[in-house]
């Protein structure tokens, strides 16, 4: 019997069961920590699957933490997407939702002993003159002259700004460190600042809050998280991060770093994010051409396929760029299991079957997914005159090899209905055609034909009298730039400004009628449509969630 293959591990699960099997920790304990000043995207979406994944993996805990230390950017309504977010996700966090304010109190007393230990100082100094004489990272810096205060003096200078004293900027602490060392982090970093900002929870309660390289890891240590998993731009901090660990002697968080992801014809940039929301060059956070999990929730990807992206991509060491076809990839693979297969004619076209008499209806027996053998089935009526799309019919196609739709003369199967012969059409005085022809054989009804006819065409059609009328957001890339990472100009400027096209003028096939917003559908051979939140009871709305393959290079 061939023994089950073995789970190839990423350098992040080495080393977790490793600690695991040598007792370093008897179990795991994660964390996603995100900050409340703007909603999730999709290089969240790997950190959140691989935190809370661990967690589940190796029967450990992860939790939700916010570290919410800047109140100038923080918003309750950040926080409530973000959890919403997570839920999506499929991940539920240990116990209630954390945040590092909850801890504002247990972080001024540790700056209060980094002062008394005299490892950190009130300074007086401007931003821009400390920087002066911070040096470069070959040449060493010169010291703030506050640097050397006494102790007590920056006990009673530190007390007076939690009271108020002081204005924004007036003075900050300062961690007293190493002003020779090559890494810049650790040449007297602020830890604490004067913020006069109404904080979305703790309200007026502090005019002082600690900066994030403070609370951050702080705060790990605080829940005692055993693997604190980073970024690779957060590798220049781990040793701010030590230091803090090593002189306030408290719980040493081990900090490993993994590259972000970095996808192409995207940003994942929480401020360039919301320059563009407020810029207003999208409709808002949950625009669908948005990276943000909210905007890709509402353009109808699937939460089972952003897991499944996460862990294609798997967690490596080194930044790479992510090709977005191996996402859309996801997303199909998903919804062609999921989706029903419906007709929805985007640039329709009446095609008129002379031969059928006006009044007679007859119902279509259709199958709802052939992937899914549960789906079942429903009826389409079909009648006289349908529409079938523009694109589907040439006045001189080319030869039957390499044209396998309707033309003159030519005969095609309607799907789930009869085969059909073009013998004609009209055209309106501007030239353009605005009627087709045919004649339908009796001896062709789908699953009952007897004719021995055989046709390679196969396409859709909707009703005329039953048809219902739609609209059709069709989606593309916001940017034109693959790698948006190499670009040295005002990123605004690779927007693609086909990124949106809407098209009023869609017939569907009226089992739509039904269509709930959420609801998502394969359109056959065009693509898959969620029905956007958009849509009233009397105008469905539908959003492009993404084509039936991979197209974006033969534009």
């Amino acid at each position: 019997m061939e023994e089950p293959k073995k789970e190839s591990l990423n350098f992040i699960k080495q080393i977790i069961e490793k600690d695991l099997e040598d007792g370093k920790h008897a179990s795991i304990q994660t964390r996603f920590p995100p900050e409340p000043n703007g909603y999730l995207h999709i290089g969240h979406a790997k950190a959140i699957c691989l935190n809370f994944g661990l967690a589940e993996k190796y029967n450990g805990k992860c939790n939700l933490r916010f570290d919410d230390t800047n109140p100038e950017k923080e918003k309750t309504e950040y926080v409530d997407s973000i959890k919403k977010d997570i839920t999506w996700l499929g991940f539920d966090w240990e116990g209630d939702a954390r945040y590092s304010s909850d801890y504002f109190d247990e972080l001024y007393t540790m700056a209060v002993k980094l002062i008394e230990k005299s490892a950190a100082y009130i300074d007086d100094l401007p931003a821009e003159e400390f920087n002066a004489l911070r040096g470069t990272p070959n040449e060493p810096g010169k010291p703030s002259p506050y640097r050397s205060r006494s102790i007590e003096e920056n006990l009673d200078l530190f007390k007076r700004m939690k009271a108020g004293e002081f204005e924004n900027g007036e003075r900050v602490l300062r961690a007293k460190i190493d002003l020779s060392s090559p890494n810049m982090h650790m040449r007297d970093p602020i830890i604490y600042r004067i913020k006069h900002a109404t904080h979305h929870r703790t309200g007026d309660t502090w005019c002082i809050y600690p900066t994030y390289d403070f609370a951050h890891g702080q705060s790990d240590s605080i829940e005692k998280v055993t693997h604190s998993l980073c970024t690779l731009e957060f590798e220049v901090h781990r040793p701010l991060y030590s230091w803090l660990i090593k002189e306030l002697g408290i719980y040493p968080s081990e900090q490993t770093e993994f590259a972000r992801l970095n996808l192409e014809y995207t940003i994942v940039s929480k401020r360039k994010l919301r320059e563009l929301v407020e810029g207003n060059h999208v409709t808002g956070w949950d625009d669908p051409r948005m990276p943000t999990l909210s905007g890709i929730r509402r353009r109808g990807y699937t939460s089972e396929a952003i897991r499944n992206f996460a862990d294609i991509i798997g967690v490596v060491k080194r930044n790479s760029m992510t090709d977005v076809a191996l996402l859309e990839h996801s997303v199909r693979e998903d919804l062609n299991k999921k989706a029903n297969r419906v007709f929805g004619i985007l640039d329709p076209i009446k095609l008129i079957i002379t031969n059928w008499p006006e009044e007679k209806e007859e119902m279509m027996m259709a199958k709802n997914n052939p992937e899914d053998g549960s789906a079942g089935t429903r009826e389409m009526p079909f009648t006289r005159e349908l529409y079938i799309d523009r694109g589907d019919f040439k006045e001189d196609p080319p030869s039957p090899k390499k044209w396998y739709r309707l033309g003159p003369d030519r005969e095609v199967r309607l799907k789930f209905g009869y085969i059909i012969k073009c013998t004609g059409f009209k055209k309106g005085d501007d030239g353009v055609i605005e009627e087709i022809y045919a004649e339908y054989d009796p001896d062709t009804r789908s699953g009952q034909d007897t004719s021995g006819k055989k046709v390679k065409g196969t396409l859709g059609w909707v009703s005329v009298t039953y048809a219902i009328g739609a609209e059709v957001r069709m989606y593309d890339r916001l940017f034109t730039t693959a790698n948006m990472n190499t670009v040295d100009d005002d990123f605004k400027n690779h927007l693609n400004p086909d990124s949106l096209k809407i098209n009023s003028k869609v017939v569907l096939e009226p089992s739509l009628k039904k269509a709930k917003v959420g609801d998502s559908f394969q359109f056959e051979r065009i693509g898959y449509f969620r029905v956007d939140e958009d849509s009233t009871e009397d105008h469905l709305t539908f959003n492009r969630t993404v084509t039936l393959r991979d197209n974006w290079a033969k534009k």
